[in-house]
């Protein structure tokens, strides 16, 4: 059957650099490229859509946006180039190098062009389509471009690393030529890997161990300790181009060197002539996280057997993703989360105002929910072939969340990234997109899953001298308890550790009465005061944060401090847990005259409360770096721990004096669906701050943001949960960190299944957990998440 329609597909448009190609993968489902029926590029707008019978993606885009001419792409390996194992090595070895291996090496790729015009129902192909040039080239195009999930992780991993002055101003001594590549070893060692070579002086120390990926005994470091030259260059990172490995150890981080040709050749190196034999600082980092070391062993040293099934599919690790597959996992466990997601969110498809899924909130968090939970894709890896009598588990190959990765991560500063990022952390910025994304669109808002974490956390403050009180409550969906750290001696290899602490401590010093130094309103002076936190409501799925962190050379350090929880996994909380608030025979304190004092960021005033800063000190920090993040917060406490005023309490005057947001801030509010007004007083109230602002107006539904003259006080916050009690929660999952900090090292999930049983998701390793690693991974979980029964 010959087609009519050649000339309009002629006349469409190759993809744009700077435009996503949804080829490798429907963008609503995970059907991909190697399935049998392969993928249908949208030659118009290059959207990816499955062929399943069932789902008929490919047609519901072919009916909502009219776009009648596809390409279908299908995918398969090649067969491997490399040697197997018996055979004999080439007779000569050519020069180390790393080499990219490229997709055309490994697959062959079958593509043929398709016109729903002429079949409405399925597509008619069209094989001999291409015999005209201008669609050859448009085919050509298509294929050529960068894929929408290689778009995504080329931008996630452009880190913007800059130059410093060090690396700016670097001056050099005179130094013999450096031995060429792998003749030259650490002078204080013979490694010959690993090798960091000092842009200062010539000298050659090997990295640190945890760095080098090859071993290492830190050489590279002793030798800037003892001289102060800072800048160092990895000698196997080196590239023609001039790119390599640089790090400023006075910085303590990768730098840019601009004369870094300059640099090399007065040690005899000309860059032109180097080849990369070692694998660079970022690739290590991602092969460590691939493979970080979680026993897949039971209790009898056989391996734990994989499972299969809806409910229990893996999600491929991206490179440093583990922290998000560990929070997708726990949270698709949760009921409210499935019907949400999986059930209702089915029939949002046909009515998605969104011009592509890719872009809607709603179709990826749908896409994520039936992948999980479908069962579709849980099935032994079809690339794994085991050798006869091989009894080694076969695990499945994961699907992967790229897409979503990129929509929930989209201008946020971390999550953007490829970096290892805290799990906790996400959870909350997850949270928060989900909301907003209810109420930019509140035809979908309800039922609303995100509910089921919410809590309201009373703070009663008592003034010292005149025994006044003031309470507030702040809505919140994670408790963050502090672990207290107590050396139990050290192990075989010189490993500190800790004494067991139960975690109902933990929430009774959370609960418990705390003193502060504070400028009551109502004696006009600085006095001592009593602070302390209970539950004005409880939530019910309860998130219970452990912070187990430690300043070890100014950088917030993990501690394994091992939790015990009661032997059938359960808390229960009861009346006296609960605030109630203002008592007939108490006397509130006035508002303060000048304004109140902002609200302050919980998570970032968690994470410096846990590093060990006084609280007067915490806020000013994150008053002077946009209330936002940790991080900055904690640089400007090291840059100001000597100001004379540093512990002197805010006056809310100058605690209140923020700027007049900018009309771009509040335009972006308004976007949201909130009023000019909410938006401005929002922004005001977080001190400019966008994301908390949106965090601010969804916990003052009823304020208005109109301003009067009587009166200076908000609304109070909103919050969820319920006051029933007895509560009695047991535990349902527990997310679990290995590693010297939060944003490096490697996260898994332990979930509870209906039966009770214990199954471990390791990315896309999913495995039916054996008693001891419950036990012990239990005792030094990150996260632990408990369901009200």
């Amino acid at each position: 059957m010959s087609c009519s329609h050649l000339s309009q597909i002629g006349a469409l448009s190759q993809p744009r650099l700077s435009q996503s190609v949804h080829r490798e993968e429907c963008t609503q489902c995970f059907d991909n490229q190697d399935t049998p029926l392969g993928v249908d590029v949208c030659l118009a707008c290059f959207n990816g859509a499955c062929l399943d019978g069932d789902r008929q993606h490919a047609l519901l885009h072919v009916t909502k946006l009219g776009h009648p001419f596809t390409l279908n792409v299908k995918r398969k390996p090649k067969p491997s180039t490399q040697r197997v194992q018996d055979e004999e090595p080439p007779a000569k070895m050519a020069k180390l190098a790393i080499l990219e291996e490229r997709e055309e090496d490994k697959y062959e790729h079958t593509t043929v062009v398709k016109c729903w015009l002429c079949d409405p129902s399925k597509g008619l192909e069209l094989p001999n389509a291409t015999k005209d040039p201008k669609i050859a080239s448009l085919v050509r195009g298509v294929m050529e471009s960068l894929s929408s999930a290689r778009q995504s992780e080329v931008k996630a991993w452009e880190e913007e690393i800059l130059p410093c002055e060090h690396t700016l101003t670097l001056e050099q001594f005179a130094s013999a030529t450096i031995p060429a590549s792998g003749l030259a070893h650490c002078s204080s060692c013979d490694l010959k890997e690993n090798l960091w070579l000092c842009l200062t002086c010539g000298s050659l120390g090997c990295g640190r161990q945890q760095f080098g990926g090859v071993g290492g005994n830190g050489h590279g470091l002793a030798h800037f300790q003892a001289s102060s030259h800072p800048v160092s260059v990895k000698l196997g990172t080196i590239t023609p181009e001039g790119n390599a490995d640089i790090y400023c150890y006075t910085c303590n981080d990768a730098k840019l060197d601009p004369e870094l040709a300059t640099h090399l050749a007065a040690f005899g190196i000309n860059v032109q002539t180097q080849t990369k034999t070692e694998k660079s600082m970022t690739e290590l980092q991602i092969e460590q996280n691939l493979n970080y070391d979680f026993s897949l062993t039971g209790d009898d040293g056989k391996a734990l057997q994989p499972v299969f099934g809806p409910g229990l599919t893996g999600l491929s690790n991206l490179g440093n993703s583990c922290y998000m597959a560990s929070v997708l996992q726990t949270l698709f466990s949760l009921p409210a989360f499935q019907e949400r997601y999986n059930v209702i969110a089915k029939k949002h498809s046909m009515a998605c105002d969104e011009r592509l899924p890719a872009d809607c909130v709603e179709c990826q968090m749908h896409k994520v929910a039936d992948g999980l939970l479908s069962g579709r894709y849980s099935h032994p890896a079809n690339y794994a072939k085991k050798p006869e009598n091989d009894d080694a588990p076969v695990f499945q190959a994961g699907i992967k969340p790229t897409g979503f990765k990129a929509l929930i991560g989209k201008g946020h500063e971390e999550f953007s990234t490829m970096r290892q990022q805290d799990s906790e952390e996400f959870l909350t910025h997850l949270l928060t997109v989900l909301r907003r994304d209810g109420h930019k669109h509140k035809e979908r808002a309800e039922p609303d899953a995100t509910a089921v974490f919410s809590y309201g956390m009373e703070q009663r403050l008592q003034c010292g001298e005149c025994k006044k009180v003031r309470y507030r409550v702040d809505s919140m969906d994670v408790v963050s308890v502090p672990v207290p750290a107590t050396e139990a001696g050290k192990d075989a290899e010189g490993k500190t550790l800790y004494k067991e602490v139960p975690l109902r401590r933990c929430l009774e010093t959370l609960l418990g009465v705390e003193a502060l130094d504070y400028s009551c309103p109502s004696c006009a002076k600085s006095v001592h005061a009593l602070r302390q936190n209970k539950f004005a409501s409880l939530p019910q799925v309860l998130v219970v944060h452990a912070k187990k962190f430690q300043l070890v050379n100014w950088v917030p350090t993990k501690l394994d401090i091992p939790i015990t929880l009661p032997g059938t996994d359960e808390l229960i909380f009861t009346k006296s847990q609960l605030g109630h608030g203002l008592q007939p025979n108490e006397t509130a304190l006035p508002e303060d005259s000048q304004g109140a004092q902002p609200q302050f960021n919980e998570a970032a005033m968690a994470q410096l409360e846990g590093m060990g800063f006084p609280i007067v000190r915490c806020q000013k920090a994150l008053l002077a770096t946009g209330n936002s993040d940790a991080e900055a917060a904690m640089n400007w406490l090291f840059e100001h721990m000597d100001d004379p005023d540093i512990d002197v309490p805010i006056q809310a005057a100058a605690a209140s004096t923020s700027p007049e947001p900018s009309a771009e801030q509040i335009g972006m509010l308004v976007d949201m669906g909130f009023s000019p007004a909410q938006g401005r007083k929002a922004l005001k109230e977080t001190s400019g701050n966008a994301e908390r602002a949106v965090e601010w107006l969804f916990n003052h539904p009823e304020d208005t943001g109109e301003e009067t003259q009587t009166s200076t006080t908000t609304a109070p916050a909103a919050y969820g949960g319920t006051k029933a009690v007895p509560a009695r929660y047991r535990l349902k999952a527990f997310i679990s960190h290995k590693g010297p900090s939060v944003h490096s090292g490697h996260y898994v999930a332990h979930v509870r299944d209906l039966d009770g049983q214990w199954v471990l998701f390791n990315d896309e390793k999913v495995v039916k957990a054996d008693g001891e690693s419950v036990r012990e991974l239990k005792a030094l979980a990150y996260l632990y998440v408990f369901e009200r029964v």
